[in-house]
């Protein structure tokens, strides 16, 4: 449960109440430790002084009677006037019981003698154990709290012959006062170091939180089409240092499987290429070949349609050598992109420009934005736009006419163009390969077009997606920076 306190809390919270919390337990524990050992302290010594002054009492009665060896009959002559001398240097009252507990003599008066007799337990308890016996209680008429102290009073052979009894009132703030003096500079030591507390987990904890948002959004940024991972820099000894040192180990390790994907994907793609582009020069060269074997086979120079024969064979050589032509010119397209001129543009415009060539009142454009500014290369885009639209316009379906919308958004510093139709789809058995460079549905061409669109899309850090459904239609869509 108490994990799930945390749940909905920052790093940074939690760290920062975690700290907190620490500190105040370290400024409670060591405040309330030393209050209650001071406390108990100032007690026990109040408890040894008043130990100290009950045998100071029975000492002067302890000679008083050692001179001859009395009873309890004695008690009353001897002490009568010793009494008041022993009671006014120990400044405590004094009262002597019989082992019966009846009061004999006191230094008060009888009237104001506060026990008249001592209970039969008290008796029985301090004669089998021959101890002090203490009672905590109270003076109403000083409004203070005592401690009655009863004592066993012995003759010079060490026979019980009667009980003493001293009350001893508390004057405990004598004792409690370094403590309470105590309490009050620890509160405002408290008070500083609570404060002192609550700046320095604020401090730690957002240095924390900072340094590892930081790294976050720098791990968060790697891609495997990011072309610079910048390292992190960081020179603190601590336990960031290493993560650190990860994260630039990582990314170098990174670059280093990058570069080799990229010449094996290069490599595995231009051997592909080549086959294909061996495969489609074989093509006409195969209907080519059998054209000139059977015109010569069958050449006589005295037929009068001789004219007309070679006609039709330069006719189909020429076709022939058009197709050858073709695939040379698309293969070179696509190995070859210009070099990128970027210039900021107005998107909105730019594409209505690139779609007014198509003339087809079923392209439609929306915007979410009138003026949508971007910086890239005219002729990329142009070649981007051109070559979504056109695959739209081939997946036009025989049960509907075709739709083609065209959608420019822009949110923050993001850019996405969005080409939706409602031709006939893409089989789910075609879907993953269609960004593939020689891979193309339709009975011609070279299956480049969406391959080249891809890649300059890549070359300005974008992404692009397609979503479709067999017999409903296809949207592809980019996302680029605006790059302003």
């Amino acid at each position: 449960m108490a994990f799930n306190l945390y749940k909905g809390y920052s790093l940074r919270n939690r760290v920062f109440f975690g700290f907190l919390l620490v500190c105040l337990l370290s400024v409670a524990a060591s405040s309330l430790v030393p209050y209650f050992v001071l406390r108990n302290n100032a007690l026990q010594q109040s408890k040894i002084d008043m130990q100290e002054k009950t045998n100071a009492v029975i000492r002067f009665l302890d000679y008083a009677v050692s001179s001859s060896t009395l009873q309890t009959k004695d008690l009353q002559t001897v002490l009568k006037n010793k009494i008041f001398e022993i009671s006014d240097i120990n400044q405590h009252d004094i009262a002597i019981y019989d082992l019966k507990g009846n009061y004999i003599l006191s230094n008060k008066d009888n009237d104001a003698v506060l026990r008249k007799k001592v209970p039969l337990s008290i008796i029985n308890k301090i004669l089998s154990d021959g101890a002090r016996y203490d009672i905590r209680d109270f003076d109403e008429s000083k409004d203070a709290v005592y401690t009655s102290s009863y004592l066993v009073l012995k003759n010079n052979v060490l026979e019980p012959i009667g009980i003493v009894y001293i009350p001893l009132y508390h004057n405990e703030s004598a004792y409690l006062n370094v403590l309470h003096k105590y309490v009050m500079y620890i509160l405002i030591v408290d008070l500083l170091i609570i404060m002192f507390s609550i700046w320095l987990s604020w401090v730690t904890s957002n240095n924390l939180a900072k340094n590892i948002t930081k790294f976050s959004d720098m791990i968060t940024r790697i891609t495997l089409f990011e072309n610079e991972m910048r390292p992190i820099k960081y020179y603190k000894n601590d336990e960031l240092n290493a993560l650190a040192r990860a994260y630039n180990r990582m990314i170098l390790q990174i670059q280093d499987q990058k570069e080799r994907l990229r010449f094996k994907a290069s490599e595995e793609a231009w051997r592909e290429m080549a086959k294909q582009v061996a495969h489609e020069v074989k093509n006409p060269l195969t209907p080519m070949k059998l054209t000139i074997q059977n015109f010569e086979r069958k050449f006589d120079p005295e037929d009068p349609n001789v004219r007309e024969r070679v006609k039709q064979m330069s006719k189909t050589m020429v076709d022939q050598i058009d197709v050858i032509a073709t695939v040379a010119s698309a293969f070179s397209e696509f190995a070859k992109l210009p070099e990128k001129n970027n210039e900021t543009i107005n998107l909105n415009a730019e594409v209505e420009d690139i779609l007014r060539v198509f003339n087809d009142d079923q392209i439609f454009i929306h915007a979410n934005k009138n003026n949508i500014m971007m910086t890239i290369d005219k002729v990329f885009l142009s070649r981007i736009i051109t070559n979504l639209v056109t695959n739209a316009k081939q997946a036009v379906s025989d049960e509907r006419e075709l739709i083609i919308n065209v959608d420019l958004e822009q949110h923050q510093r993001r850019v996405i163009i969005s080409v939706q139709d409602n031709g006939i789809g893409i089989p789910e058995d075609m879907f993953e390969r269609i960004f593939e460079p020689n891979f193309t549905s339709k009975n011609s061409g070279m299956g480049l077009g969406l391959s080249m669109v891809r890649k300059m899309v890549e070359d300005y850090k974008g992404e692009i997606s397609v979503k479709s459904e067999v017999g409903k239609g296809t949207t592809f869509t980019i996302t680029l920076p605006t790059n302003l």
